[in-house]
């Protein structure tokens, strides 16, 4: 007989009064257990009244998939429309002159701010793209471009939320740990959704990957691609003290007393969770290592994806991809890089040679190994920017007037394979690029469409919390099946 397997003792009966509260609590939310797990918010069939034992585990969707995984490249501040996918000749003629259009009064502007870089048409569909993103510009044709993007206020924190979690307001869960909690994950050695930032958290910090009230194992894994020692990238990775036979009798013991004490407070969600990143953690020590060292790939590959950190991103997203990760968000930068009240000329310029070429050889990459079909690449910021120039105010942006203020009113994304429609141009602003006009998208319509790509109904994927079913998309959006292939 086990040590811990004794004969119930007289102190097993007696509870403190919290938990005797906590258990009063977690028996009159388990009355509603068996009509969750019978809900269709599990992608595959679970036996009425079964547990699910690993959140992680691979599921099917709800129907067929056009994507297995997302590689979400997060252009952190807002880039400008105009001066990227979204050419606009008329802020030439308008040069220095206020635009004719009924400006909302909420941020003051000045005059129209022609782009200073030129346009040109790619691939066989034609489309233009601005001068500053010449390696990505040759991918068009496996690209739909959306220009007519729009979120619902002009500031980054509730926007990053609202493109990160559907929520501008409250914190829920990220469009990655959706898409765990759908699918699970294909590689139970690795993290299923993964955040990369270089030096550092983007605005809003952890909350851009959090689990909100799925189960925490589901939330985002953050990493900094700054530091390129594999054991300064994944702190503990390697255990240089205990063999791993060793080390895993020691796991066992802890996980055994952890069941028991899971068992004993009704299966509490956060030390559930506790329980399964003990695994995943032992588990990254036999693959992690090896899926971020970049360096074991080609000299000719790594060349063509280039320097600098966000190259190395990119590189290690593929890497990611193909053994198996579900769900990976690339940051071009901590802070708000893109975010040009001032000197945009220069700015977007640089900020597009970090991040033109490491985009551009992925996408390559992905093609070339046939993942290009099955992986969902997603291009843009938290909302766009004006087209007319940043004015002067006093105690906020002071600008020189050579940048562009905030604009959720009109922006642009693009998605490349996975499912989409290549080589279109979805949607429209307004002929100065303020306003989405034609077919506007809002930020829940993509994430609805999104969802409908990786084999999910967005009103169907839904999470019981505080007496509600929840979901990705709220109340709102439908999915844009015109840009779906």
């Amino acid at each position: 007989m086990s040590e811990f397997d004794h004969q119930p003792a007289i102190s097993d009966h007696f509870c403190s009064r919290r938990e005797l509260l906590s258990r009063m609590g977690n028996g009159f939310a388990a009355l509603g257990l068996m009509g969750v797990l019978g809900e269709s918010a599990f992608a595959s069939s679970v036996p009425q009244g079964a547990v699910r034992l690993n959140p992680l585990a691979p599921k099917a969707p709800m129907f067929a998939a056009k994507a297995k995984r997302v590689i979400f490249l997060f252009m952190n501040g807002g880039p400008s429309q105009v001066d990227t996918f979204d050419p606009k000749p008329m802020l030439a003629k308008y040069a220095g002159q206020a635009i004719p259009l009924q400006l909302p009064t909420e941020r003051r502007t000045g005059a129209a701010l022609p782009s200073p870089y030129k346009f040109q048409k790619y691939g066989q569909s034609g489309i233009e793209v601005s001068e500053i993103f010449p390696n990505v510009a040759k991918h068009v044709d496996d690209m739909v471009v959306i220009r007519s993007m729009h979120a619902d206020v002009p500031n980054h924190e509730p926007s990053l939320m609202l493109m990160n979690c559907g929520d501008a307001r409250m914190p829920r869960p990220a469009m990655g740990s959706w898409t765990l909690y759908g699918l699970g994950t294909e590689n139970q050695n690795l993290p299923g959704f993964i955040a990369m930032c270089p030096g550092g958290f983007p605005i809003q910090e952890t909350q851009n990957w959090q689990s909100g009230f799925l189960p925490g194992v589901l939330a985002g894994t953050y990493i900094d691609p700054k530091n390129r020692d594999i054991e300064r990238l994944i702190e503990n990775v390697r255990n240089n003290y205990t063999l791993p036979s060793e080390q895993r009798a020691q796991l066992d013991l802890v996980q055994r007393l952890n069941q028991k004490h899971l068992a004993r407070r009704q299966g509490d969600a956060a030390l559930e969770a506790r329980i399964q990143s003990f695994e995943l953690a032992y588990r990254m020590q036999s693959e992690a290592t090896d899926a971020f060292d970049v360096s074991k790939e080609s000299v000719a590959t790594q060349e063509m994806y280039g320097p600098g950190d966000f190259a190395r991103q990119c590189l290690m997203a593929r890497r990611l991809a193909e053994r198996g990760v579900r769900f990976i968000q690339l940051y071009h930068g901590a802070g708000q890089p893109w975010d040009s009240h001032d000197d945009l000329e220069v700015a977007h310029r640089n900020l597009a040679r970090e991040a033109d070429q490491g985009i551009g050889a992925l996408l390559t990459d992905l093609k070339q190994r046939g993942m290009l079909d099955e992986t969902l690449v997603i291009w843009g910021g938290e909302f766009g920017r004006t087209p007319t120039v940043e004015m002067p105010t006093p105690g906020s942006n002071a600008g020189k007037m050579n940048g562009r203020d905030h604009n959720h009113y009109g922006f642009t994304m693009w998605m490349a394979g996975g499912g989409v429609k290549g080589g279109t141009v979805y949607g429209e602003t307004d002929e100065f690029g303020f306003r989405a006009q034609d077919k506007p998208m809002h930020v829940h319509d993509l994430h609805a469409t999104i969802l409908h790509l990786l084999g999910f109904d967005h009103t169907k994927l839904t999470y019981r919390h505080a007496g509600r079913d929840y979901r990705l998309t709220d109340v709102h959006g439908n999915v844009v099946h015109d840009i779906v292939a």
